[in-house]
């Protein structure tokens, strides 16, 4: 597991460190998914949570207040209880705090039932965990989830993100999304960051919690320092 910081650009500290898979020789989480069978995917799926949550036992300051952010396949959660028995398992074994976990859900594909993610949702957010889609605003992960589904936070896709700056049709997209998520008491952050143009231009819209490699770059297996622009 590789971990990369999500900071808060108003306070300059990190908000989470989302954990993303990567393969022995560093193989993407894309590369490693594809070569997961489909009989295996709960169980890859159950085994890079607590990986995951094992590894922040040890790395994480225990009151700085960040989160762990972990992704998961919602098609993959067969039964959430079960997931949240092994993930609250894993926290006590390493002594972490089971109110810092935040998961992020995507889909590279239709959701299959919505109202099975929505009782995971429930689940989560019944055990004091923090939500998100991720990818918001690429593949399915659209206005109709975003309503039907109410997460804690929304993950902007880095194709929005990208070169924004010097898109006036991304600005107006994104910063719709900001007032949406706004109302509905949804924070945002924007990922796949790489320039301190796209940086400048995310906080004049009022986004505060940015991710993305002007930041810092994943790193296996500790928490790697975050640059801040000036």
């Amino acid at each position: 597991m590789a971990f990369q910081p999500i900071v808060d650009i108003r306070t300059g500290r990190v908000f989470a460190y989302e954990a993303l898979v990567r393969g022995v020789d560093g193989q993407s989480a894309g590369a490693v998914l594809s070569s997961v069978s489909p009989e295996l995917i709960y169980k890859f799926d159950q085994t890079c949570r607590v990986k995951a949550i094992e590894l922040a036992g040890g790395l994480f300051a225990p009151d700085d207040g960040a989160k762990l952010s972990i992704n998961f396949m919602p098609n993959a959660v067969y039964e959430p209880d079960a997931c949240i028995r092994a993930s609250l398992a894993a926290a006590r074994r390493v002594g972490f705090d089971p109110g810092r976990l935040m998961f992020e859900f995507t889909e590279d594909e239709p959701m299959r039932d919505v109202g099975h993610v929505q009782r995971i949702i429930d689940a989560y957010r019944a055990r004091g965990f923090t939500t998100a889609i991720d990818d918001f605003g690429a593949g399915y992960a659209g206005l109709g989830l975003l309503a039907d589904l109410h997460p804690d936070i929304l993950k902007l896709d880095m194709n929005l993100i990208r070169g924004i700056d010097g898109s006036a049709a991304r600005r107006v997209i994104v910063a719709g999304i900001v007032q949406v998520a706004d109302a509905l008491g949804i924070r945002c952050i924007a990922e796949g960051i790489e320039t301190a143009a796209e940086l400048q231009t995310l906080r004049d819209l009022g986004i505060a919690l940015c991710q993305g490699y002007l930041l810092a770059r994943p790193v296996a297996e500790t928490l790697p320092p975050f640059t801040l622009p000036e």
